[in-house]
């Protein structure tokens, strides 16, 4: 190929032709109430409300809660040791029994989750206590959060006897 292949404009689709002139489009007609007609009437049996209706005179709406329900903050606790920390500090929730019952059971299981841990220190046994241990706990931890979202408990035998005593919580 030469150098003049290269200056002179390709011809064909790919040339820098202008492209074809668009088609010419009507202005978009005015609407009957932009023409200053009147807008046609509703269909016979039509009656127009408006949605919600408005409240009756002197209504005032309950102010918000801010607090989390029963269940939501008994199955919040078990997600890590923080929240179950919080809500034994915290004043609504440190007064009722059902949730310091399942924050004192997760702290409880934090522990145990802590003492697994050290057992991973041991070569071989450690090992396969820790992986056992670590199923156990973590099936035991999945049935306390949908117990305690369901507004039941899953009771440990060792820690929810301890919980339960703390918290004053009867199951």
């Amino acid at each position: 190929m030469s150098d003049e292949d290269f200056t002179t404009s390709p011809s064909g689709p790919e040339s820098n032709e202008p492209a074809a002139a668009e088609p010419a489009w009507d202005p978009p007609q005015p609407t009957s109430t932009q023409a200053g007609y009147p807008p046609p009437p509703p269909p016979p049996g039509y009656t127009q409300t408006t949605y919600p209706p408005p409240p009756p005179p002197g209504y005032v709406p309950p102010p918000a809660s801010a607090e989390l329900s029963d269940n939501a903050a008994s199955a919040l606790a078990y997600v890590t040791f923080i929240p179950a920390v919080i809500f034994l500090v915290l004043a609504p929730y440190n007064q009722k029994p059902v949730i310091k019952f399942h924050a004192i059971q997760e702290l409880g299981l934090t522990l145990v989750g802590i003492c697994l841990q050290v057992f991973a220190v041991i070569p071989i046994l450690g090992t396969i206590v820790w992986a056992v241990g670590g199923l156990c706990l973590l099936a035991v931890w999945v049935m306390c959060i949908i117990k305690a979202s369901q507004g039941s408990a899953f009771k440990l035998p060792f820690i929810g006897d301890f919980a339960a005593q703390q918290s004053g919580y009867r199951i």
